[in-house]
């Protein structure tokens, strides 16, 4: 007669215990890696919440003791939830009114300092990688910022080494072609900043024009909530006629702070009291190149406090 005694079940409970308390301190670990992987494939801050919520899903029923290496399975998990996500945002986007601009994040100064992670979530990067296919873009960010080496990739995106290889080749080409370049110190961008900040205050005109490139480009977004220019609007006189010109169709009081947004210098702007939006700035040669306005209110949920980001 086999007289081996069954296992306790409050073992077996304390071992349940013991393997969550030990899944959810990794994940906790990592989580703001996974965060910012999630944020910089989707554009989305809300979005990116929710795949790190799927994330954990699966990791729990992982055994965490045969996961050699929990941070590269996590990573893996996350870009695999983030590309089935980024998938089906596609047709989102394509219903969305008006232009569309990443969401915002308030960032701590220590971002800012950390010059590799403030590139690569910069809103002018981020809309490039906008132009990338979802593997492209998955590829392009655990590769470049992220520094992951091909097979990590590869069994990240369900693809061969080589193949990840070569659409890693393809998306630098592609985006090396079309991001801007920061050819300015941190306190040059900080000035340009005060300085369309003063002249936004007053509306002067002439102030704007000084500080706005010839070719300068802003895209703003309402989110079919909020009044925003359905196109991107192109060229200094243009761009600053549009900004002087939508603040004195109301008479109201402006108050406009600097800020740091997706780890760059940033203005919110609050009309009577209530925050309207959040501009962020490209400054290229000591003059502004790009201004991204954000209106949209349900994008406006991350500027309370800072977001913890890390690209390790």
């Amino acid at each position: 007669m086999d007289t081996t005694a069954e296992s306790d079940p409050r073992e077996r409970a304390d071992s349940d215990d013991h393997a969550t308390v030990d899944a959810t301190e990794t994940f906790v670990a990592h989580r703001n890696l996974l965060f910012t992987v999630a944020y910089e494939m989707l554009g989305s801050a809300a979005d990116a919440e929710d795949v790190l919520q799927e994330t954990w899903l699966r990791w729990v029923k992982v055994d965490v003791a045969k996961a050699s290496d929990p941070r590269a399975y996590l990573v893996r998990i996350t870009t695999r939830q983030a590309l089935n996500r980024l998938r089906s945002m596609k047709r989102r986007r394509e219903s969305y009114v008006g232009s569309w601009l990443p969401e915002p994040l308030l960032t701590a100064p220590d971002a800012a300092a950390d010059i590799e992670l403030a590139e690569s979530v910069s809103m002018a990067l981020m809309l490039v990688l906008e132009t990338l296919t979802p593997t492209e873009r998955a590829v392009y960010v655990l590769r470049e910022a992220f520094g992951f080496g091909y097979d990590e990739i590869a069994a990240a995106v369900g693809k061969s080494p080589a193949a990840v290889h070569q659409i890693a080749h393809r998306a630098r080409r592609h985006v090396e072609a079309r991001r801007p370049r920061r050819t300015v110190t941190a306190h040059q961008a900080e000035a340009a900043l005060e300085a369309f900040r003063r002249a936004l205050e007053t509306r002067d005109l002439q102030g704007l024009l000084d500080v706005l490139a010839p070719d300068v480009v802003a895209i703003s977004d309402g989110g079919g909530i909020k009044q925003a220019s359905p196109r991107p609007v192109v060229g200094a006189d243009k761009v600053a006629r549009f900004i002087v010109g939508g603040l004195s169709k109301h008479d109201v009081l402006l108050t406009v702070e600097p800020t740091l947004v997706n780890a760059g210098p940033a203005l919110a702007l609050h009309v009577d009291g209530e925050l309207d939006g959040v501009i962020v700035m490209h400054v290229q040669d000591t003059r502004i190149t790009g201004l991204y306005y954000v209106r949209n209110p349900q994008k406006l949920t991350h500027i309370e406090s800072a977001t913890p980001l890390t690209l390790r």
